[in-house]
């Protein structure tokens, strides 16, 4: 009677322990700031307002918003005050006093907060 071995083989498998940053994305260039999980203590006037900073070269080429629950009718006046921040550098646009809209304090107020966090995250966390 042969007497058999058996062998076990263990697969090990390694994860890194730096966790992939899902607040900073970049294409080519430009550096892609998500606020969804940054300021997702702030709110509008019926909920979280997350944006998109697209930063290239330390300017800030656009702000986009990202999906919401205010009112159409008044965050479409908010989101006007968003176009005071492009092409500014990213310092200049951190020290900047944006004022809000009229009719549109809730939105304005948070649009306003989720930028200021986004671009002192960008700060702390940029290659």
């Amino acid at each position: 009677m042969a007497s058999g071995i058996i062998l076990t083989v263990s697969t090990v498998v390694m994860t890194s322990a730096v966790k992939a940053d899902s607040n900073i994305r970049y294409e080519g260039k430009t550096a892609i700031v998500n606020t969804a999980e940054i300021a997702k203590n702030v709110r509008g006037f019926r909920g979280a307002t997350p944006v998109e900073i697209y930063i290239k070269k330390g300017q800030i080429e656009k702000i986009v918003p990202l999906r919401n629950q205010e009112t159409p009718k008044f965050f479409a006046k908010a989101r006007t005050l968003l176009n005071n921040y492009t092409g500014k550098s990213v310092s200049k646009a951190a020290r900047m006093q944006v004022d809000g809209v009229s009719g549109a304090t809730f939105s304005s107020k948070a649009l306003k907060k989720n930028v200021e966090l986004g671009l002192a995250y960008y700060k702390k966390h940029r290659k």
